[in-house]
């Protein structure tokens, strides 16, 4: 993993003081109550979904990273796709007297549960990546001052920068919309990945300077393999299109979707895949054959782990109140430039 700048670090560091400052104490900040200012070392538990997975290993090492440079005590746990394990291990940290848990929940619908223990408790509680309900089991639908605080990605953003791309490579083939149609797969039941899609497909109209082309949403499981089946079928009750455009909420649903096409016998000048993530779409570029993946945003898990670690030493070593989102920058990338821009592909 390529270390970050120092002035970068300063920067994300800077954007998250920005925003704590600018919080105003909503009730989603008492699912994590900030205690009183804290003498000695202090403790976080980071408990991670899909630990596995490229962009949570880089978290979970920028996490390590920051911990280190704070002397913080930091433990980091995998909790897999399992939401049992996400409410025991949240009551394990409880238990060992934890100063603050930072948390990817397994899945949104968990969420009210591991905020009632953490206010039991007395831990604050900040979310990583995936937006959490106080008293909800959907984050779409849960009033704003009831979200959990969160330090991530800019849904919205991410979504906007790969529609645009995707509509400049769909300006740059020269097709026609009566001959195309894009593919938005996603978990649909997770919020982040709702905002992504759904900001994807209007600024792709605009790069491409056309409006109207056919939009098949397709709702998946978030994994390569649910991808490419959920696509697979789609494509059979679609033979019509020529081109096809193909987004997702991750690297996974692309990735799925492109390998669906490609086995379909569609060639890789008749797909624009652009991912979300990155860690996959090199392997594509790596291959050095003609791919259908044409690019991906590159969203780096580890400056998010370092930001969430800085997040939460401060309110508990400093009583700065957690920011209700802050942000990690990120960076589109393809054949061209992924490795100088720091990306790892996944095993």
């Amino acid at each position: 993993m390529i270390l970050p700048s120092t002035r970068t670090a300063a920067a994300l560091l800077a954007a998250a003081l920005v925003l704590a400052a600018c919080s105003s104490g909503k009730e989603a900040t008492t699912a994590g109550a900030s205690k009183a200012p804290a003498d000695g070392k202090v403790s976080i538990a980071y408990l991670q979904k899909q630990g596995d997975q490229e962009y949570f290993i880089g978290e979970a090492q920028g996490a390590k990273d920051k911990a280190a440079e704070l002397g913080v005590d930091l433990q980091v746990v995998d909790l897999g796709e399992d939401t049992n394990k996400a409410v025991t291990e949240t009551q394990a940290a409880i238990g060992k007297k934890v100063g603050g848990i930072i948390i990817v929940v397994p899945a949104p619908a968990v969420g009210p549960q591991i905020v009632q223990l953490a206010k039991d408790g007395g831990v604050p509680l900040l979310t990583s990546d995936d937006q959490v309900c106080v008293d909800g089991p959907d984050p779409a639908a849960c009033d704003k001052s009831k979200l959990v605080p969160r330090v991530g990605f800019s849904g919205a953003q991410m979504g906007e920068s790969v529609g645009t791309r995707a509509g400049e490579e769909f300006k740059k083939a020269g097709w026609k919309k009566e001959d195309s149609a894009i593919i938005t797969a996603w978990q649909q039941d997770v919020t982040v990945c709702t905002d992504r899609v759904k900001a994807a497909v209007p600024t792709f109209e605009a790069a491409a300077g056309v409006t109207g082309v056919k939009v098949i949403e397709v709702g998946t499981d978030n994994t390569p393999t649910g991808a490419q089946d959920k696509v697979a079928a789609t494509i059979s009750g679609n033979r019509a299109v020529k081109n096809w455009v193909m987004l997702g909420c991750n690297d996974e649903n692309v990735s799925g979707g492109v390998t669906a096409m490609q086995n379909s016998g569609i060639k890789p000048e008749n797909i624009i895949g652009v991912g979300l993530g990155a860690y996959l779409a090199c392997k594509d570029w790596n291959s050095g054959k003609p791919s259908g993946m044409k690019a991906a945003l590159f969203i780096n898990g580890y400056e998010v782990g370092k930001l969430a670690v800085q997040t939460m030493y401060d309110n508990i070593k400093n009583g700065t109140a957690m920011p209700a989102e802050a942000f990690a920058p990120t960076k589109m990338v393809d054949a061209t430039n992924w490795q100088a821009e720091g990306v790892k592909c996944s095993a």
